[in-house]
């Protein structure tokens, strides 16, 4: 039942409150939640928050939420232990988690893991095509276009292509000379 509301009489898990309390402060701050997970329950779990903005967090942001989710989770308490609350941007390999994330990402390379084989392969390293049903079109560098189910999907990622940002940071540089050069013409 992750991250979903629970119905009357139901028990919502730890991670589903953490998810829940995580999105409130979030959206109250107009940040996106990406993604919140409880790490290594038992002694001294590790809460882990990843939020997002257009233009990127900044640390400013990723204390403020800390802050406020913080103070939620002491006064709710409902962590039957002490607990390390982590927040931070997804970082530039960001987790893909939901459907809105693999059509917002579409035509963008990623590495997906899938927990059954599709067509004898289990890992993939490619491009995001789109979503079609219940699963995702992939471009895959080894099996060519490959349908995932969402519902299979272990882990997957966003991938930087180095030599392509490269590329596009001369080219920014190169505009940004020419455009100068322009201006004290």
């Amino acid at each position: 039942m992750k991250g979903e509301t629970a119905a009357v009489g139901e028990e919502v898990s730890v991670e589903g409150r953490v998810r829940e309390a995580a999105e409130r402060v979030a959206s109250e701050r107009g940040l996106e939640l990406v993604h919140a997970e409880v790490a290594g329950a038992g002694h001294s779990p590790i809460v882990r928050v990843f939020i997002d903005k257009p233009g990127g967090v900044t640390h400013e942001d990723c204390s403020e939420v800390s802050n406020h989710l913080g103070a939620i989770l002491d006064v709710e308490d409902f962590i039957p232990s002490s607990y390390t609350l982590e927040v931070s941007s997804p970082g530039l390999e960001r987790g893909l988690y939901k459907r809105a994330d693999y059509e917002r990402f579409a035509g963008s390379p990623a590495r997906v893991k899938s927990r059954v084989a599709v067509g004898g392969q289990r890992n993939f390293t490619g491009r995001i095509v789109g979503v079609e049903g219940d699963s995702v079109v992939f471009d895959d560098k080894t099996s060519g276009r490959v349908l995932l189910p969402l519902a299979e999907v272990a882990k997957a990622n966003l991938e930087i292509d180095v030599e392509e940002e490269f590329r596009r940071a001369e080219a920014r540089e190169r505009a940004a000379r020419e455009a100068a050069g322009r201006t004290t013409e």
